[in-house]
C-alpha cells in the first residue's frame, strides 16, 4: 500500500506551535513519500471541545500552507462505526463492563485488577478492553524498541466511557484503519496511547500503521510541553515564516537565515527538497525555540 499519512488534531483551541511542528513533521513526510495526507477532526469529546475550534485549526494549516488530501473526516460523525467495534469486541469476550470508580482504581494502586469484576450490561458503566500479560511492543522509526506491560501498568484501559463517549484510543484506531492509514508521525506524549490503540487493532484483527514519535517542544521555563491545556498561544499569522522557519529547525533542518521572512510557499518548497526522515530529532523533548523564548508569540 502506498504511504498515507494523517493529522488528528482536537478542536479544543486553536494551533499552537507545538501542533505546527507536529503538523509539519507529517505533511513533509507524506510528500517525501509521493504519498497523501489526511486531515482528520478529534472531536469526540464535546466538554474539551471550543466553538469554532475546528474551523479556525482548517484556515490555521491552509495559512501555513499544509494543504490535505481529500475530506476533513470528523469523529463526530462516525458513532455508528465505533458502536460496531465495540458490539463485536463485547461479543468476542475481548472487552467487558466496568463500573469502579476512579476513586476506587486509585485504592487499587491505578491498575485494573481485570476481567474479573465484570458487570452484566447496564447503565453508568465503562466497557474496557482486555490486555495481554506479556509486553507489548512495537518499532517506532525514532525512538526504536518500545515495549510496556500494560497488564502491571494500567490493566484493561477504557474504549467507552461510563456517560456513553467513545475514547479516544478506539476510536482513533479505527479511523486509522478505516481510512487506510499506513503511517503516523505525531508526538512522543502519545507513545502510551499508541499501545492502547496497537492492541485496539489487535484485537480487530487489523494491521497497525508505522509510528514516528517526535519529541515535544517543550514550553520556554521548561515546565512540560507547550499545550493548549497550558495555555499554548495561538499561531500568529503575521508571523508565519519565522514560525515555520523555527519548525524546520526544531524538526533538524537547517534553514539558511534568510528565509525566515520568505513566504510559506518557499520555506516548503525549501524543506521538501531538503527533507530526509534521518534527519529528525530523537528523544521525548526538545527546547522551546528562541522565537518563543523571547516572548514574541
Amino acid at each position: 500500500m502506498s504511504y498515507r499519512g494523517r493529522f488528528a488534531p482536537t478542536p479544543s483551541g486553536p494551533l499552537h506551535f507545538g501542533s505546527l511542528v507536529t503538523a509539519l513533521a507529517s505533511w513533509l513526510d507524506a510528500r517525501y513519500h509521493q504519498g497523501e495526507w489526511r486531515v482528520r477532526m478529534d472531536d469526540l469529546d464535546p466538554p474539551r471541545e471550543q466553538p469554532g475550534a475546528a474551523d479556525t485549526i482548517s484556515r490555521q494549516l491552509e495559512a501555513f500552507g499544509l494543504h490535505w488530501d481529500g475530506a476533513l473526516l470528523y469523529q463526530s460523525k462516525r458513532g455508528d462505526a465505533y458502536q460496531a467495534a465495540l458490539d463485536a469486541l463485547l461479543e468476542q469476550g475481548q472487552a467487558f463492563y466496568c463500573t469502579l470508580s476512579r476513586q476506587q482504581l486509585k485504592a487499587l494502586g491505578d491498575v485494573h485488577p481485570g476481567p474479573s469484576v465484570a458487570q452484566p450490561p447496564g447503565p453508568d458503566r465503562a466497557v474496557r478492553l482486555t490486555v495481554p500479560v506479556a509486553a507489548l511492543c512495537f518499532d517506532d522509526r525514532l525512538q526504536g524498541r518500545v515495549c510496556a506491560q500494560l497488564a502491571e501498568e494500567e490493566g484493561p484501559f477504557v474504549i467507552r466511557r461510563r456517560d456513553g463517549l467513545f475514547s479516544y484510543q478506539l476510536a482513533c484506531a479505527l479511523d486509522d484503519r478505516d481510512q487506510g492509514i499506513t503511517d503516523v508521525v505525531r508526538g512522543a506524549d502519545l507513545l502510551t496511547s499508541t499501545l492502547q490503540q496497537i492492541r485496539v487493532l489487535d484485537c480487530l484483527g487489523a494491521t497497525a500503521p508505522r509510528y514516528a514519535h517526535l519529541p515535544v517542544i517543550l514550553q520556554p521555563d521548561g515546565r512540560g510541553k507547550i499545550s493548549k491545556s497550558m495555555g499554548g498561544a495561538a499561531l500568529d499569522p503575521d508571523l508565519k515564516g519565522p514560525l515555520t522557519h523555527a519548525a524546520l529547525t526544531c524538526l533538524g533542518l537547517s534553514p539558511p537565515t534568510g528565509l525566515q521572512q520568505a513566504t510559506v510557499t518557499d520555506l516548503l518548497q525549501w524543506a521538501r527538497e531538503n527533507w530526509t526522515p534521518e534527519q529528525l530529532p530523537r528523544g521525548t523533548g526538545l527546547p522551546a525555540p528562541a522565537l518563543l523564548q523571547g516572548g514574541k508569540v
